[in-house]
């Protein structure tokens, strides 16, 4: 959404938390009242009442309906950024899901930004760089570099604090422990699974290991076709899955398709969209507990 805005000229005037705050580009305006989550990757315009995600902006900036009109232009403005797929738009597929990549290089996970970025989704270090490269690529004579979580078919799920994407071929990824398991714990992303590691290191800090459980990772609710063969090999499996309508909805397909094996752990996390926002929240309020202990404050 910010590379979207800076390649039509809009760069924020302030930023509070997750927000990002901008002069509304739909009028002329002294004081910032466009909003722009990247947490969510959505925007709204107090000015007019209306927001939405980038699609929904591209519609008004373009005046235009037409969905594959609008994917090609956020595409041609953004190249290296992909409009993220939601209830609306399950099919949108542009952007960063080919190959059209030039010098792509995979190295070890390091990069400042991504660390802090990283920090910011409360992912410990260790576990990320057990399991995550650094890829660096040219895309239209531009560098970009990224987190890159693989899958495999030997692609990557590719994030940085301002965009979602991948390098195809797009699917699961799989991760095996060194004794066969009967169990194996499905994740809906890879921040979930790095959330899931980096809760159980915390709950044992002498325990580095990550392969002590089978773990999927879908890599996208759509995967769960490509994902059923596998897991009908386990006896059991854990679904750690977003609490929300897709989330819900892959479960239960799971359910039919696998019958009797299929739990849903999202209850762990009731009352949190996923679990990487259970283990942030978890945190923080324990480092504003540890600083209450320090200054000898009351529980």
């Amino acid at each position: 959404m910010q590379d979207f805005l800076a390649s039509q000229g809009y760069i924020p005037i302030k930023q509070q938390d997750h927000n990002l705050w901008y002069l509304s580009p739909f009028r002329h305006e002294n004081h910032a009242s466009f909003k722009v989550n990247t947490e969510r990757n959505q925007w709204y315009d107090f000015g007019v009442g209306k927001g939405g995600n980038i699609i929904d902006l591209a519609e008004l900036l373009y005046k235009s309906s037409d969905v594959s009109y609008l994917i090609h232009k956020i595409a041609s403005a953004t190249p290296h950024c992909a409009p993220i797929p939601s209830v609306t738009f399950t099919d949108v597929k542009v952007g960063l899901q080919t190959n059209s990549f030039e010098n792509l290089e995979v190295l070890p996970l390091a990069h400042p930004a991504l660390i802090r970025y990283l920090d910011d989704r409360c992912i410990d270090m260790e576990v990320a760089s057990s399991v995550c490269k650094e890829l660096h690529y040219d895309f239209n004579s531009k560098h970009y570099f990224g987190i890159g979580f693989p899958n495999i078919a030997g692609g990557y799920e590719l994030r940085n604090p301002f965009f979602k994407g991948c390098i195809a071929p797009k699917d699961i990824s799989h991760f095996y422990a060194d004794e066969p398991k009967k169990a194996c714990f499905l994740f809906e992303g890879f921040m979930d699974f790095l959330s899931f590691m980096t809760l159980k290191k915390k709950e044992n800090p002498q325990n580095t290991s990550l392969r002590q459980q089978d773990c999927m990772v879908l890599n996208s609710v759509t995967n769960i076709h490509k994902a059923i063969e596998r897991l009908s090999c386990y006896d059991s499996i854990q679904c750690f899955l977003d609490n929300d309508d897709a989330g819900r909805n892959a479960y239960l397909q799971l359910s039919m398709e696998l019958r009797n094996s299929v739990a849903d752990v999202s209850t762990l996390y009731n009352g949190f969209k996923d679990l990487n926002e259970y283990l942030c929240t978890k945190i923080k309020h324990s480092e504003k507990a540890e600083i209450r202990k320090t200054k000898g404050i009351k529980q």
